[in-house]
């Protein structure tokens, strides 16, 4: 009986301290008659049109006869968590087995030249990434430009550099990585005429030129080796690339140095090469790799 007594009194200091009306503790919800059929249609609609949203899911209630405002349909949207799904972007592979490596053989100097990347961390945990650029014909690495971030742009500018030196090569073989498949270089190497050879998603076999360099990469320098700076990383991995071509025999070129092979062919293959453009159109000033 004494807390009977005592409660309103305590209820109303409560309020008075929180400064909320009395109203609101003694406030009991009440369900409406039609609340469990008005879930039911939404859920039935949200079926038929997934991507839909709460507001034309309001307005295809009302069309239907239901006396009902956005902010109830909400209320349930909420409750029953309900959601839009984000927009799936379809991918559009590029790419064909006929494009292999076995199906579409280098048969001279500058007639293939194959890219792809490679990816390792500094003593710090920063990643890095490096892109490797070979004639499939010498197995020279041509070049192998480091940084933090290599982009499209970046592979116009390496690419240019070793036209201005080489020439233009017959195709370029790679996988359907952003930084190749993007417009600004296909159409730079349409403009050029040089062909792309883009490989079928997911079979890097395809790329076997490449992937062989990629793996001993890996394993005769960057496994070996603790890099401290990109600086540091970029110096010691132009030294390996200049060895790998003049120094180390390649198997497959009955042992024979990248070098010395190419030397071998360089005054019948080289004579045909086609004369090498200007530099790629560039989005910015200046383009480089970003070392930060």
């Amino acid at each position: 009986m004494y807390l009977e007594k005592e409660h309103p009194a305590s209820e109303r200091r409560a309020c008075q301290v929180a400064g909320q009306h009395r109203s609101t503790q003694r406030y009991q919800p009440k369900d409406r008659d039609d609340e469990s059929v008005l879930i039911q249609d939404i859920h039935r609609l949200v079926g038929r049109h997934p991507r839909f949203g709460c507001r034309r899911i309001t307005r295809l209630l009302q069309d239907e006869g239901w006396r009902v405002n956005y902010k109830r349909v909400h209320r349930i949207w909420k409750q029953e968590g309900f959601k839009v799904p984000r927009k799936a972007r379809k991918k559009r592979y590029i790419g064909l087995a006929a494009n292999a490596c076995d199906k579409r053989k280098a048969v001279g100097v500058n007639d293939v030249w194959t890219l792809d990347f490679i990816h390792d961390r500094l003593v710090d945990g920063r990643q890095f990434k490096c892109l490797a650029i070979l004639d499939e014909f010498t197995r020279e690495n041509l070049a192998l430009p480091l940084g933090r971030s290599i982009t499209g742009d970046d592979v116009l500018t390496e690419l240019s550099r070793l036209i201005s030196l080489r020439g233009l090569p017959n195709f370029i073989r790679s996988d359907n990585g952003p930084e190749f498949v993007s417009i600004h270089v296909r159409n730079w190497l349409d403009h050029l005429g040089v062909g792309t050879l883009f490989i079928e998603p997911g079979a890097p076999w395809q790329n076997g030129y490449v992937e062989s360099f990629n793996s001993r990469f890996r394993d005769e320098f960057l496994n070996v080796e603790l890099f401290h700076t990109i600086k540091e990383a970029r110096m010691l991995a132009q030294k390996w690339r200049m060895a790998y071509n003049q120094t180390r025999p390649h198997s497959a070129l009955n042992y024979m140095t990248p070098a010395r092979f190419a030397a071998s062919r360089g005054a019948a293959d080289f004579a045909s090469l086609r004369s090498a453009p200007s530099t790629p159109p560039r989005q910015e000033d200046e383009i480089g790799y970003r070392a930060a």
